[in-house]
C-alpha cells in the first residue's frame, strides 16, 4: 500500500498497541503524516490516563520523528466547507475530525482511520488499515 497518508487518532493507537495489519500497511507507505489535531488527543489521552509518564514520552518520540502538519487559514477554509455539507447532511461529526479530514483535503492526503463517520464527507480518501496489504 504505497501513498501518502495522514492518521488519525485510533490508527496510532492501534500502532502504539502493535496492531499488525496498521504496523504491516505502515511500512509499505510512502509517506505518512501526523496531524497537530491528532497529536492533541494522544497528549490528551496520556494526561488522564494511570502511566502518564510512559504515554507521554511515547508520544513525544513519535512527535519528534513525524511531520506533523498544523492548521491555517487554508485549513480553517477546508473546515468550514466540511462542517457546512454535513450540516446540511444532518451528518454532524466530531470537530477534531473535521479538522482532520480538512488537512487530508488540504494536503492532498489519504486519511487513514477506523472510524466510518469519516465516510460522510464528500470525495474524502479514507483507507483503514484493517487488514495487512496485499
Amino acid at each position: 500500500m504505497s501513498g501518502s497518508f495522514l492518521l488519525d487518532t485510533n490508527i496510532v493507537v492501534a500502532l502504539f498497541a502493535h496492531d499488525a495489519a496498521a504496523l504491516a500497511n505502515l511500512a509499505s507507505a510512502d509517506e505518512v503524516y501526523l496531524p497537530s489535531i491528532v497529536a492533541g488527543e494522544l497528549f490528551y489521552g496520556a494526561y488522564n490516563s494511570t502511566q502518564t509518564t510512559q504515554n507521554l514520552a511515547r508520544i513525544e518520540a513519535l512527535v519528534a520523528t513525524s511531520v506533523v502538519l498544523d492548521s491555517n487559514a487554508a485549513t480553517a477554509r477546508h473546515y468550514g466547507r466540511i462542517k457546512g455539507e454535513l450540516r446540511l447532511k444532518g451528518r454532524p461529526i466530531p470537530d477534531n475530525d473535521i479538522w482532520i479530514a480538512a488537512l487530508a483535503y488540504q494536503h492532498g492526503l489519504t486519511l487513514v482511520s477506523r472510524d466510518t463517520h469519516f465516510g460522510h464527507i464528500a470525495n474524502l480518501t479514507i483507507v483503514t488499515w484493517a487488514t495487512p496489504p496485499p
